[in-house]
């Protein structure tokens, strides 16, 4: 066993070595030592983008079946795999257009499905409708960047630390529902006015997604 646990930690180590850290965001580092390594090489970033866009109807008909707990635990595996890819392709150098591209959009998706069957049932329809909104407006602005000026997709840190607040709070929906916790309606409103700010901090300063 102390055998496994070194060449698995010299391994890792390695990998860590062969990509420039100042490319790594502490996320990054911290799923470099843990999960990374547990993922073949076979499995590239792109296969885990897939994955999210293949989980959409699935997620989608656990959530209108009313099926939360199930759907509670898909949503987290997809929206987590939003980190997974985005770290594969930076300590594994594997960064693609297709990915610069796509991995956006698959978290806008799995966002927008979740907020119009979910919040429009239990939040507020004008809420779902501002958030939606808003992504629509995000997409179409950085596609018609890419296409016409060729500046790049790229998502800054408040349009991260928006996808985070946005997936916490239909995280916390999904518990409300799944346990009968009211409490956690009341955090998930807030936690999503909270990411409207940072969308429009990432339309406005930054003019990312």
């Amino acid at each position: 066993m102390q055998v496994v646990t070194r060449i698995f930690l010299q391994t890792t180590h390695y990998q860590l070595k062969t990509i420039s850290m100042d490319n790594l965001t502490f996320t990054d580092k911290i799923l470099a030592r843990v999960l990374l390594p547990i993922f073949p090489r076979w499995i590239t970033p792109n296969a885990v983008t897939w994955f999210r866009f293949v989980s959409l109807p699935f997620v989608a008909f656990l959530f209108v079946e009313e099926l939360y707990f199930y759907g509670l635990i898909l949503f987290l595996f997809s929206a987590f795999s939003d980190a997974v890819d985005g770290s594969l392709a930076r300590t594994r150098n594997q960064i693609t257009e297709w990915g610069k591209t796509f991995d956006p959009l698959a978290d806008k998706l799995l966002i927008g499905v979740a907020v119009f069957i979910l919040v429009t049932r239990f939040l507020s329809v004008y809420l779902a409708i501002t958030i939606i909104g808003i992504e629509l407006f995000l997409i179409a602005s950085a596609y018609y960047r890419k296409r016409v000026e060729g500046i790049p997709i790229e998502a800054e840190l408040s349009g991260k630390v928006k996808m985070v607040l946005q997936s916490l709070g239909i995280g916390s929906l999904l518990v409300a529902v799944s346990f009968q916790l009211p409490t956690f309606l009341v955090i998930a409103a807030y936690l999503l006015y909270l990411a409207i700010v940072f969308a429009i901090i990432s339309l406005v300063v930054y003019k990312s997604i």
